[in-house]
């Protein structure tokens, strides 16, 4: 009901319009030459409303400028029969040109709902990525999860078995223990309890790290006290790693923490697949823009192909020492936490050599 009450409107202003300004051109135009600015009454109401209406238009204009402005005027009826034909002439004028500007209205209404539709499809096919994209995130999610539980169930059932035995045979009473066998079941117990630490640490350190939450606090260090500390961390074993640094050390703005379980887990990694016979080689050098520092071991290398794979989550292919496969995703998660970068140089049967490279700082540690 609205538009065609607009439609109305719109039609009686544009005719009363035109036939305003023919009887203000009327004193410097010849009549029957202005008759065609009826066109421009006819032109808005096709391309608004439609053909149908362009025609009420056009027959009204046409019965006004007869009864304005065609002798006799204030009447319908015409003196000269050209008139008529005139008339006749812009009506069909009016409704070709009608039909042209509805036409061009339809086409535009269909340019419109064409962009709808695909607005619509692109507004679909976005959401659909966005569900697949959730979908991989909750697989990959579900994936990680079956590892850690793996990892769990196996890696962590060794360290509680070799604690629940020792732990019971020296609580029986029956059982006779002396204090050598007691030791050995102490010893057992305290070094099952670090395996169990370790894994435990591991296991939140990578919880961390896939939620985002492993922030790195850094400050200024030399690369020597962040090596030194990881030799520390490492206790008995550090009497297998030789340690070469330069005279003046490196220093770097990085969380002190986060880099030594970089260290600490490089190193376990390369002191599991040295011989024990062989030392792991620590070399700390710099380049113009980086600290360097190399882990060198003696082991079967990494096939080319297992370079980085070696550093995804409990990936072991081609390694096959016990773990839980977490150790060097940790170390490479938290080397580019703190704006470093973790790879592997390696040639087979002719060992490792893993490089953390970190930012180099060139200011003095001690001002």
């Amino acid at each position: 009901m609205k538009t065609r009450l607009e439609a109305v409107a719109v039609s009686i202003l544009a005719v009363t319009a035109v036939t305003g300004a023919i009887f203000a051109l009327r004193p410097y135009v010849p009549v029957l030459s202005l008759g065609v600015l009826y066109v421009l009454a006819v032109l808005p109401v096709a391309a608004a409303f439609g053909l149908g209406w362009a025609i009420v238009v056009s027959i009204g204009s046409m019965l006004a400028f007869n009864f304005f402005f065609l002798p006799p005027v204030h009447t319908f009826t015409l003196a000269d029969s050209k008139n008529w034909f005139a008339l006749g002439v812009f009506v069909a004028t009016a409704v070709v040109v009608s039909e042209l500007a509805a036409r061009s209205r339809r086409r535009a209404e269909e340019a419109a709902a064409h962009a709808r539709a695909a607005t619509t499809l692109l507004e679909e096919r976005e959401r659909l990525a966005q569900e697949a994209l959730e979908a991989e995130a909750l697989r990959r999610a579900d994936v990680i999860k079956t590892a850690i539980l793996r990892a769990v169930s196996h890696d962590l059932r060794t360290p509680l078995m070799a604690i629940s035995t020792s732990a019971s045979a020296l609580a029986r009473r029956d059982l006779a223990i002396d204090d050598a066998d007691r030791a050995e079941l102490l010893e057992t117990i305290v070094a099952a309890s670090e395996r169990l630490d370790h894994l435990v640490g591991n296991l939140l350190d990578f919880s961390r790290l896939q939620s985002g939450a492993a922030q790195a606090e850094p400050e200024l260090h030399e690369i020597e006290e962040l090596v030194v500390a990881a030799l520390d961390e490492l206790g008995a074993d550090a009497s297998r790693v030789e340690v070469r640094l330069p005279d003046d050390s490196p220093s770097v703005r990085a969380d002190a923490h986060q880099v030594q379980r970089v260290l600490v887990n490089v190193l376990e990694n390369a002191l599991k697949y040295s011989p024990p016979s062989e030392p792991v080689r620590v070399q700390v050098a710099a380049t113009p823009s980086e600290a360097l520092v190399r882990v060198i071991d003696r082991g079967p290398g990494v096939p080319p192909d297992q370079r980085d794979l070696i550093f995804e989550p409990f990936h072991r292919a081609g390694r096959s020492a016990a773990g839980a496969g977490l150790g060097l995703a940790i170390a490479r998660g938290f080397a580019e936490a703190n704006g470093g970068r973790l790879w592997v140089e390696s040639r087979r049967d002719q060992g490792a050599t893993f490089v953390l490279a970190l930012p180099l700082v060139r200011e003095a540690v001690h001002a």
